[in-house]
């Protein structure tokens, strides 16, 4: 028995020797000046993955938007690398509709949850690409970046939020998307009717009107399935003259303060109690 776990202990240090991986002690330095979030916002599935793509040069310090400024210069102190410009992305709902201006044609009386509404007959919202409000974003925003207004729309604090993808992936409507800071021309709607008809659910919608197409810049913004789409390839080119004349405020621009406006055409909505159901 002696022998044998003589025998076994060699083996066991042989392969140690040849099975050694070398592991840069630096990453455990730099994983304990990130913020452990593991939201993905950066690139990377987490925060250790990110500390060993900025060992090797992959990422940047400020690609970590979770990570405060002060501490995000600290790891670009200790490494000896640039600290790299921050381009700080945000979560955007394209959708206006709330209960005052979207109407709901089927009451919902189940689990109080935006997926398994929307398994229900798509949740019972008059626009078939509407949110349903249930707040489903809310619930996996673990950064409460998101809370829900009087109309059951959810509002995202852009100082909060870290484009970690979490709302985007959870939303059965697929009305989140993550843009720039810097892509201020969104298109708050994902509805695929056109005219009258589509107006009549819900007065933010997009009516595939064509004004700001033509308004635009050649190649800004062009109609696709009757919504209009921006191609943000030629973000240098967008101005505020895209909203100016859109008719219901489906198209909006985002200030640096992290509003939204429309333009000068968009109808007043002055009405504040919910529409009735049905």
């Amino acid at each position: 028995m002696a022998l044998l776990g003589s025998v076994l202990a060699m083996v066991l240090i042989l392969a140690n020797k040849r099975l050694f991986v070398y592991e840069d002690p630096r990453i455990d330095d730099v994983e304990d000046l990130l913020p452990r979030a593991n939201c993905g916002a950066c690139g990377s599935p987490g925060c250790r993955p990110f500390a060993e793509g900025l060992i090797v040069g992959t990422f940047q310090p400020a690609q970590c938007t979770v990570n405060s400024k002060e501490a995000n210069k600290l790891i670009a102190d200790y490494l000896g690398v640039d600290l790299g410009a921050e381009n700080k992305r945000v979560a955007r709902l394209a959708c206006a509709g709330g209960s005052h201006v979207a109407f709901i044609r089927a009451s919902y009386a189940g689990l109080n949850s935006c997926r398994a509404a929307a398994l229900v007959s798509g949740g019972g919202k008059g626009c078939a690409w509407g949110c349903l409000g249930m707040g489903d974003c809310a619930v996996v925003c673990d950064f409460d970046a998101i809370t829900m207004n009087k109309y059951g729309l959810p509002i995202v604090n852009e100082d909060r939020c870290t484009a970690c993808n979490d709302c985007v992936e959870v939303c059965p409507k697929d009305l989140f998307e993550l843009h720039s800071i810097n892509e201020q021309l969104f298109v708050a709607c994902k509805n695929l009717e056109k005219g009258e008809e589509a107006e009549n659910e819900c007065e933010v919608i997009c009516t595939a009107c064509e004004r700001c197409a033509v308004d635009s810049p050649e190649g800004l913004i062009t109609m696709q399935n009757n919504l209009a789409v921006i191609d943000y390839s030629k973000n240098d080119l967008a101005s505020k003259v895209a909203i100016e004349r859109c008719p219901t405020g489906a198209i909006v621009w985002f200030d640096k303060q992290g509003g939204y406006q429309v333009g000068k055409d968009a109808k007043k909505i002055i009405r504040k109690e919910m529409l009735p159901i049905g």
